[in-house]
């Protein structure tokens, strides 16, 4: 799976779960956008418009991680947050100043495919 983050490609490591095994599926439809808004000042949450899977567990996230939350919304941290979540995978050579350099501060565009 690929990952654009406002039209840039970035690396990222996969979870092998249900929840990315499902998300591998709908993407051999076709790619997908998501439009993720800012929230809470470490985050950018967007919704899937469907349902993936869920194995949520308490988690304390850290920059680059990229989550799955009420088992529609893909959540990517620029910052920190403890919650239950199913993670999807890891951002991976962008540390946090990097990330939200790249979100910038308004409306995110992820492109998966």
């Amino acid at each position: 799976m690929e990952l654009q983050i406002n039209g840039r490609p970035v690396t990222v490591e996969w979870e092998q779960n249900a929840a990315t095994a499902a998300l591998r599926r709908l993407l051999a439809q076709g790619p997908l956008t998501v439009t993720a808004e800012p929230y809470g000042g470490f985050e950018v949450v967007g919704g899937l418009g469907r349902t993936l899977p869920a194995d949520d567990a308490q988690t304390t996230t850290q920059a680059g991680d990229i989550v799955l939350y009420n088992s529609e919304d893909i959540v990517v941290f620029h910052g920190s947050n403890t919650w239950a979540y199913t993670r999807l995978g890891h951002i991976t050579g962008m540390d946090a100043a990097a990330l939200r350099g790249l979100f910038g501060t308004g409306a995110v565009e992820l492109a998966l495919s």
